[in-house]
């Protein structure tokens, strides 16, 4: 069984010692993803945009591990703000409303750098859709 780990290019991954992923075939453990926009590199302001980023970073990281989202199995949110619940869930329906993971969804204190909101981590175990 080989084990492969993805890099973002972060040295944050190798300073702190993490990998964006591991794949450990079949299974594909994804760090937690913050809403970071890559192609702007900052962190937009708006809970739903970050939302939207994180997906779009753990879409991109699972296709780069030969997978995809309908392969979740396993989802925990961690959200800064109680009140931004909704939205968040809003849009993590909208993206796994048939895909149907286990998952929970934490509020906690804060994250990393004030300015995060929500960050995501996911299990996903290949062609199990």
């Amino acid at each position: 069984m080989t084990r492969q780990l993805l890099s973002s290019g972060s040295p944050m991954e190798k300073a702190y010692g993490y990998s964006r992923a591991v794949v450990q075939d079949p299974w594909i453990f994804m760090a937690g993803t913050t809403g970071y926009d890559y192609e702007t590199m900052q962190i937009p302001d708006d809970v739903v945009q970050q939302t939207r980023n994180c997906w779009k970073t753990i879409e991109h990281y699972l296709k780069e591990a030969g997978s995809s989202l309908k392969d979740i199995v396993r989802v925990t949110y961690y959200a800064t703000d109680e009140a931004d619940s909704e939205a968040i869930l809003q849009i993590c329906g909208e993206i796994l409303r048939d895909i149907r993971p286990a998952s929970t969804y934490v509020i906690i204190k804060s994250l990393v750098l004030p300015q995060m909101k929500i960050e995501i981590e996911v299990t996903a175990l290949k062609g199990s859709a």
